[in-house]
């Protein structure tokens, strides 16, 4: 107890430090925290608050409404057995994927406190479904650093993919400290058609929720714009932080342990500034190494491994917003390292077999980020980004009910052939 107050007392201590250090670097370094300030709140009001928004409404309405514990039902035989997360993981996958960073732990989050998964189950999603949205990776990435949108094929392949990796490497994760007991009422009906479960579990739901259509509307949109307002602060302020650290030279501090395993791998020495800067900010990083002097295929591999990693300042909004769960945050850091590693490597053997380079299979490309690319997000964004999040949940159902008849007709086979 004694050495557990100790550490204590030594952190509390440390942050104070670093806080007032912060404090009067902002103090010696006026204009340059307030410009900085100034574009971090260009980009969270221009592109984060109107394309993220529409999401987090919606998430909260289909939650309150009991769709999502519906369509848990349907998406069970694909989450289940690839990922061992419950069906209703397939429901924050896909709005990380169209949506992109903080929408999956704020839904991962949500689960958790109405018991729609376990601890260990809710640590298994944030692991893999803290993805980079598409539009940022072919818009802002792609066209708007690397001039070249063929490469948005070559990122969004190996990041998804990582992802995936990472989600079935967790699904081993935790099985001995996980007593994962399913609700009475999945027992007592698990014989019932698919589609006589769903609803049931929807109108529970809706049930258990209770709140009028017009209250759960009002909520949605304050608790949304709570949030928002939340991640916005992290933006500005890890934005100033990252400058006021460039300013008084502590980024070429960090550097020394990274030149290190740079010289050991044999990477470009002009690129582990770009990779300091990216484990702070994931914006800031990938465009100080699309204009690094480096080879193409390192450049691309560093940012890989930067949008995987997704920068302190996503994880600062993910802690805030697992604060009232019980999800360690522990596994997901262990996640965000290992997926950067993989990535990274997935980048550089997808580089030399030509993909992003040879073909490419280019969506509609815009810029997710206005001060490095100039574009603005608008309400057609947030429609595609809409329509996009609808295209990958219907997949993933048709994907689930293909596996649950195939599941069903072998079962149904086997007990004629054994009559």
């Amino acid at each position: 107890m004694c050495l557990q107050r100790r550490r204590k007392q030594i952190g509390t201590i440390l942050l104070a430090t670093v806080a007032i250090l912060f404090t009067a670097s902002l103090v010696v370094y006026p204009e340059q925290g307030f410009e900085t300030g100034i574009e971090g709140l260009k980009v969270f009001w221009d592109v984060v608050f109107p394309s993220l928004l529409p999401f987090f409404i919606l998430s909260e309405l289909l939650l309150g409404l009991g769709v999502v514990n519906a369509l848990g039902v349907f998406l069970e035989p694909l989450m289940r057995p690839v990922f061992n997360v419950p069906g209703v993981g397939a429901f924050a996958l896909s709005m990380g994927l169209a949506a992109g960073y903080p929408m999956d732990a704020v839904i991962a989050a949500k689960f958790r406190r109405t018991g729609a998964c376990t601890r260990v189950e809710g640590e298994r999603l944030l692991a893999f479904t803290n993805t980079a949205d598409p539009l940022f990776m072919f818009g802002a990435v792609a066209v708007g650093m690397f001039k070249s949108p063929a490469l948005g094929v070559l990122l969004a392949l190996a990041h998804y993919l990582s992802a995936f990796i990472v989600g079935i490497t967790f699904r081993f994760y935790g099985r001995k400290e996980e007593q994962y007991e399913r609700p009475q009422r999945l027992t007592q009906h698990e014989g019932a058609p698919m589609w006589k479960r769903a609803y049931r579990e929807m109108m529970i739901a809706r049930d258990e929720d209770n709140r009028p259509f017009g209250k759960l509307l009002g909520d949605a949109v304050t608790d949304s714009v709570k949030t928002l307002l939340m991640i916005g602060g992290f933006i500005i302020f890890f934005a100033v932080l990252l400058r006021v650290m460039t300013q008084v030279g502590i980024v070429g501090f960090f550097a020394l342990p990274v030149a290190a395993v740079f010289q050991m791998i044999h990477l470009n020495p002009t690129l582990i500034s770009p990779l300091i800067k990216g484990m702070f900010e994931i914006d800031i990083g990938t465009a100080a190494t699309a204009t690094a002097s480096a080879p193409l295929i390192e450049k691309l591999s560093i940012a890989s491994a930067i949008i995987a990693w997704s920068g302190l300042a996503v994880h600062a909004q993910v802690a805030s917003v697992l604060t009232d769960t019980d999800i360690r945050f522990r596994p997901y850091l262990v996640a965000r390292i290992y997926q950067a590693v993989v990535a990274a490597i997935l980048t550089f053997v997808f580089f030399k077999m030509g993909v992003g380079t040879r073909f490419a299979m280019i969506p509609h490309a815009i810029s997710a980020m206005a001060p490095l690319t100039g574009g603005l997000s608008s309400f057609s964004d947030s429609l595609s980004e809409i329509t996009a999040w609808a295209a990958l949940l219907a997949i993933a159902i048709a994907i689930s009910l293909l596996i649950y008849f195939v599941r069903k007709f072998k079962l149904a086979f086997f007990y004629s052939k054994g009559l």
